[in-house]
């Protein structure tokens, strides 16, 4: 089993990323979302949720993240939290069932920001890309798929998703073992992450 990390500033482009190894490996891939295992904030009112910061470390339930990819490692089953960015709240009675496979991604934001997770990692990948290219990406996937509007998009760009940027995530970049420039469309890094995966794991049984 490989365990790879992938993480890189919001609109980076690591869905990509992730969506080309999946692509590559198919079912010998599974994927567990750091942004499954935001905390709960329900009982938020909608000018606080407006105002929360979801781009610091503590807005992510980093036990439960790494307790579950702990639980992989072992051959066990988990329970992977849904939640929804609409609401702000965590399922109380939907799970997504998430079985081991030879490769594991943990893909988030934060994902290089909490030791204990960071050490069960075997590879560690770091998403690079102009902020410019960055701020047009959060804009059009927050507006298009989370509903938010533009006003807002820019305003927790200015106020928390570029200071987080550059207080915890750049920073975690020292972290990575590859780094990934120009995002997602660097096909020649990503051909190489994933000859190196291949290597890896060796041929499929």
């Amino acid at each position: 089993m490989l365990i790879i990390g992938i993480a890189g500033g919001s609109g980076s482009g690591k869905t990509t990323v992730v969506r080309k190894i999946q692509e590559s490996f198919k079912e010998r891939v599974v994927v567990i979302p750091e942004d499954s295992y935001y905390i709960d904030r329900g009982n938020l009112t909608e000018e606080e949720k407006r105002q929360y910061n979801f781009d610091h470390p503590d807005a992510i339930d980093f036990t439960l993240l790494t307790e579950h990819v702990k639980a992989i490692k072992e051959g066990k089953a988990i329970e992977q939290p849904v939640y929804s960015y609409l609401t702000c709240t965590r399922s109380k009675t939907e799970t997504v069932h998430v079985e081991p496979s030879e490769v594991i991604i943990v893909e988030g934001i934060l994902a290089f920001c909490y030791l204990d997770l960071m050490n069960q990692m075997d590879i560690k990948i770091f998403v690079d890309a102009d902020d410019d290219d960055r701020f047009m990406r959060i804009l059009c996937r927050d507006v298009i798929e989370r509903g938010k509007d533009m006003m807002w998009v820019i305003e927790r760009y200015t106020s928390t998703v570029k200071p987080m940027h550059l207080q915890f995530i750049a920073p975690s970049k020292r972290y990575a073992d590859i780094i990934i420039p120009q995002g997602g469309m660097n096909q020649v890094a990503t051909d190489m992450l994933i000859a190196r995966i291949e290597k890896a794991l060796g041929p499929e049984q």
